[in-house]
């Protein structure tokens, strides 16, 4: 917490860091378990919350759902798209 000066009167700031990056490559791992935990097919819902945009297509279970709509959907691609073609090499 930071204070502008000593005088009570004074409006104080607290900053909270919400804007930490996540890398996409975990976000997309922990989702992915996230979905086969609870019985669903987790590569068919990845894929259609990727061309939707719709987080109804990930459970909230393990918090799945609010942590990849924190991820750009751009960015869960690019992660995707890099990782196969490393692989297929």
């Amino acid at each position: 917490m930071e204070k502008t000066n000593n005088n009570m009167e004074e409006t104080m700031f607290f900053k909270v860091n919400t804007d930490e990056e996540l890398n996409p490559r975990d976000v997309l791992l922990a989702v992915y378990d996230a979905l086969q935990e609870k019985g669903y097919n987790p590569i068919n819902q990845l894929v259609g919350y990727l061309i939707s945009g719709d987080p109804a297509y990930i459970t909230s279970h393990k918090q799945a759902r609010s942590l990849i709509r924190r991820v750009e959907r751009d960015d869960l691609i690019e992660e995707l798209v890099v990782n196969y073609l490393e692989n297929i090499k």
